[in-house]
């Protein structure tokens, strides 16, 4: 995936709109296909949780600057991603490139003027004995996607959205997609800040457990049932190693993201919400 800005600040509010733009229109696209994919990533916090539903004093939440959609691996089984790909290159769609210009068969885009691309990022669950997490599956000689461990934990743990407004090419439209619930998007962030520390990832999963429907409670309802997950269990050794106290590396990258410097009071904030989701799921903080 493509390297995601450090700070709140450099996330453009417009970009974050052709996001929203680009997933309704693929929704248009893609139609009976959608069933075997699941929206992942950095726009689900603002597709589960509506500024309309959001208290005064909290802000929405940041957005994204890609699209990521995950996968079924049934989708594979009966080779419907060729039925995927086609209507994605109908609909203006192409590999993206990388910066010494080489093709990304992960990352595709979408050209909406010379100085403006969305990009779709995607993302694929484990399915032999020797995958490994970030490297790419295959699919077909231009079409990948990244091996990310626990996102089976989406398929089943999500939420159908209705997203309406306007498409990137400007017609007003309305669909129902499959959003990854706040259970399954807990474990996919805790996983990835375990892997690569970005300040994003951090304040996303904050994010969800603080502004989650009304209460961490509500995100644990969704989270219990897949506790027995291997993946689920490897997050949470995650949150309770660098979110236990202020001065662990994950509240410092809420700050960080947020002030880009420490905060105490938000640093503590972070440590608390976090803490209570680990009481529900009985893991003792030390």
């Amino acid at each position: 995936m493509a390297e995601k800005p450090s700070y709140a600040s450099e996330y453009w509010p417009d970009q974050v709109i052709l996001v929203h733009k680009t997933c309704l229109y693929v929704a248009t696209k893609l139609g009976d296909l959608l069933d075997e994919l699941v929206v992942v990533g950095g726009l689900v916090p603002s597709l589960l949780i509506p500024k309309k539903s959001l208290p005064q004093d909290v802000d929405p939440h940041i957005g994204t600057m890609d699209l990521d959609l995950g996968l079924t691996l049934a989708l594979l089984d009966a080779k419907r991603y060729e039925n995927l790909t086609e209507r994605l290159r109908r609909a203006g769609f192409g590999p993206d490139t990388n910066e010494e210009d080489n093709p990304t068969f992960q990352r595709w885009k979408i050209e909406l003027s010379k100085d403006i691309k969305v990009t779709i990022d995607f993302v694929i669950p484990p399915s032999l004995v020797n995958d490994v997490g970030g490297k790419l599956r295959n699919i077909e000689k231009d079409f990948a996607a990244v091996i990310t461990p626990g996102l089976q934990l989406a398929f089943r743990d999500r939420q159908k959205i209705s997203i309406e407004g306007q498409t990137i090419l400007g017609g007003k439209a309305r669909r129902e997609m499959w959003v990854c619930g706040p259970g399954a998007f807990v474990v996919l962030k805790a996983l990835a800040f375990g892997t690569r520390g970005e300040n994003k990832d951090s304040y996303d999963l904050y994010y969800m457990i603080r502004n989650y429907g009304n209460g961490v409670e509500d995100v644990y309802k969704c989270l219990a049932p897949l506790l027995g997950d291997q993946d689920s269990q490897k997050a949470l050794e995650i949150l309770k190693r660098d979110f236990s106290d202020l001065d662990k590396i994950g509240p410092l990258a809420v700050a960080k993201f947020l002030y880009r410097d420490r905060n105490d009071d938000l640093q503590a904030e972070v440590v608390g919400f976090v803490g209570e989701l680990l009481g529900k799921c009985q893991i003792v903080q030390s």
